[in-house]
């Protein structure tokens, strides 16, 4: 009795050991020599607050908010990562009942030969039918910590799959929002290109009539259709590129190109904030970003797996017990020679051949050195990616300001040399010139207030936000893909 009980004792501190490192996150801030800091975010263009959650919200546009929250919803690519974390979660729930008791149950009616020496028989046995049933019961001891190993590396593995959805969720909203600031920049493109053709075409009528009244020459009409048309030129590319956004809203949103909603189309105000964007610091960064989430625990995963390989080197106990029925007739199934039992620890080690074992912990170790390598080139990623995104927005801004200035200048040059023209003292190439500099004047700011809308979406994907508060993504059932067989009903 006394040698049972150390022998128990023994085996449950073998079982409370686990094999291998444990785990501990590192920070965020590793690879990094301080603290962050957004050089970067400096300026009027800028607030220290953090950002908000739903940040296309900022933006009050109800139609953008429509289209984002429908994409968080019906996203294809959502609905892919979510069924994505799924599997991971039903991995855990077997991986977690690897700890518990199994059990099994198994039945068969055969008919052979057995083998006579097998069973101490001096001649051949005559072939028989032979019934058996049999039920198993057994419990991994986890001597080394296998099972405990397996279930955290299947935590980190839901941890790696949220974090995706998560990064999916902020693709998403940046994509949408960015599809529709095309939309809105290619229809304020498009307007201002129609009112440079209706600027042509009043140069070309002026010019025919000065023609026509012997005043000019035909030279200044043919200029000024060669204007107007190098004008209509540009609108059939802009309006391309406001349907092929609109295309990519629909497939966003989960709906075929043609229930794009008609609203959308019809826009034609720029979609930029005028007002300093909220991008918070560089340490609350990192904790937003899911990609740094994600290769952290990528880096969790590949730890544990590291006591996994370790744990090969140990051996594994399975305390199990047996109980059976064989017999030869059917009439002996319950007679007390047909019963059968056992019970007793399976114990398997393989030793001394270890070899295979200690590859797969140097594998393990690299892939962990490999994810945190990983992880610190994450962060800094994260760190350049905003910094690039801050240092753009800001240029562009400074850039449209200029573009606005050069606008209104040639803006004033063209109404002067088109007065001097119709009162027959300015010449007609001055006046061509200073229109044409008026219309490449409005398209370059139009294409900067474009610029600024797109690199205002980058600079929000880049600070990690829209995941917070996102809706669950809606199901995708497979009724329509995997029909259960139904048995056929018999008839009355």
């Amino acid at each position: 009795m006394k040698r049972t009980l150390a022998t128990t004792a023994a085996i449950a501190t073998l079982a409370s050991c686990t094999a291998g490192p444990d785990y501990r996150a590192p920070s965020a801030m590793r690879p990094l020599s301080a603290p962050p800091h957004l050089i970067e975010a400096k300026g009027p263009a800028f607030a220290v607050e953090e950002p908000p959650n739903a940040w296309w919200r900022l933006y009050a546009a109800p139609e953008l908010d429509a289209l984002v929250d429908k994409a968080l919803r019906y996203n294809a690519d959502l609905r892919t990562a979510l069924a994505t974390l799924e599997a991971a979660e039903a991995a855990l729930r077997g991986t977690e009942l690897a700890r518990t008791v199994q059990t099994g149950l198994a039945s068969s009616a055969t008919y052979g030969q057995g083998s006579g020496d097998a069973r101490g028989a001096p001649n051949a046995l005559r072939p028989a039918p032979l019934y058996a049933w049999s039920a198993a019961v057994s419990y991994d001891v986890d001597l080394a910590g296998r099972i405990r190993r397996g279930i955290q590396a299947s935590v980190a593995d839901i941890g790696v799959a949220q974090a995706a959805l998560d990064l999916a969720r902020v693709n998403v909203a940046a994509a949408v929002t960015g599809s529709y600031a095309t939309v809105c920049a290619a229809g304020d493109q498009i307007a201002v290109t129609n009112r440079s053709i209706a600027l042509a075409e009043n140069i070309v009528s002026v010019a025919q009539r000065r023609f026509k009244g012997g005043i000019a020459g035909v030279n200044d009409v043919v200029r000024a259709r060669a204007l107007l048309a190098q004008t209509e030129a540009g609108l059939p590319s802009l309006i391309a590129r406001q349907r092929a956004a609109l295309y990519l809203l629909a497939t966003l949103v989960g709906d075929p190109p043609e229930q794009v909603p008609a609203g959308v189309a019809s826009c034609a105000t720029p979609l930029v904030l005028r007002r300093p964007i909220p991008v918070g610091d560089g340490a609350s960064l990192l904790k937003r970003r899911p990609d740094v989430r994600e290769a952290e625990r990528r880096l969790a995963g590949s730890v544990a797996r590291i006591g996994l390989a370790t744990s090969q080197l140990y051996p594994s106990i399975t305390l199990g017990g047996q109980l059976g029925i064989a017999a030869n007739k059917g009439s002996d199934l319950l007679s007390n020679r047909a019963f059968n039992w056992g019970a007793g620890p399976l114990i398997h080690w393989s030793f001394p051949n270890i070899s295979a074992a200690r590859s797969d912990i140097a594998r393990a170790g690299a892939v962990a050195r490999g994810q945190l390598a990983s992880f610190d080139g994450t962060v800094l990623v994260a760190l350049r990616e905003t910094e690039t995104a801050l240092s753009n927005l800001a240029r562009q801004l400074d850039a449209e300001q200029s573009l606005q200035r050069a606008r209104s200048q040639a803006a004033e040059a063209a109404q002067n040399t088109e007065r001097l023209y119709r009162g027959g003292v300015g010449q007609f190439i001055d006046t061509l010139d200073a229109e044409r500099t008026l219309i490449a004047s409005d398209a370059a700011l139009a294409d900067a207030r474009a610029r600024v809308a797109d690199m205002q979406v980058t600079l929000f994907l880049a600070l990690g936000g829209g995941w917070q508060d996102a809706p669950a993504p809606a199901e995708t059932p497979l009724d329509d893909i995997a029909i259960e067989r139904r048995k056929p009903r018999r008839a009355n």
